[in-house]
């Protein structure tokens, strides 16, 4: 068994605002910014052979590149939050992205993902945390925003069964031949 994920991968200069962020919260588990992603669809917990299906189907989504954008904060949990993220821009091509995995992943068999799809980064789970706190947090943060970036390819990621996720790693992009992410930012500084 293999618990796999797919995600747009977050650049460089975008980690670096979201790490700013990563101070003065009680109960917080900041998340590493090598970990940061945008999750597309969670496969769960599934057999060797049907992550080969997986890649298979994968492989077949068309990616456009489009922009990204990342402004403001959240929580999931409420009354007993469980962890607080960064808000991806909703975008129709991002929303067609996201709908396709969902697409091939029931047509390999898997289970219709049950959530309504929320594009966010994870940036610290929470345990214990005081909910005026986090929202105070939020409150003060609600200006809060990244550089856009063009995201031009999405991954397939693993990670390890544990409380929290990560280390995630990526298992694949797609497509393969799209080139890096920090290949862009590194031209673009010069």
């Amino acid at each position: 068994m293999i618990r796999l994920f797919t995600a747009l991968e977050i650049p460089p200069e975008v980690s670096g605002k979201l790490t700013q962020l990563q101070r003065g919260l009680d109960g917080a588990r900041w998340i590493e910014p090598h970990d940061f992603h945008i999750t597309l669809r969670f496969l769960g917990d599934i057999p060797e052979n049907l992550a080969d299906d997986a890649d298979e189907a994968l492989s077949q989504i068309p990616m456009t590149p489009f922009p990204v954008e990342i402004e403001g904060l959240g929580e999931f949990g409420g009354a007993e939050p469980r962890a607080l993220w960064a808000r991806v821009k909703p975008s129709e091509p991002l929303r067609v992205l996201q709908g396709r995995h969902e697409s091939a992943m029931r047509r390999i068999g898997l289970k219709p993902e049950t959530r309504n799809f929320l594009p966010h980064i994870t940036i610290a789970r929470l345990k214990r945390a005081d909910p005026a706190e986090i929202a105070q947090f939020i409150q003060a943060h609600n200006l809060f925003a990244t550089p856009g970036f063009t995201a031009t390819r999405f991954a397939l990621f693993s990670s390890r069964a544990s409380k929290g996720g990560g280390p995630y790693v990526i298992e694949k992009t797609y497509p393969e031949d799209a080139f890096e992410p920090d290949e862009e930012w590194a031209d673009s500084e010069t």
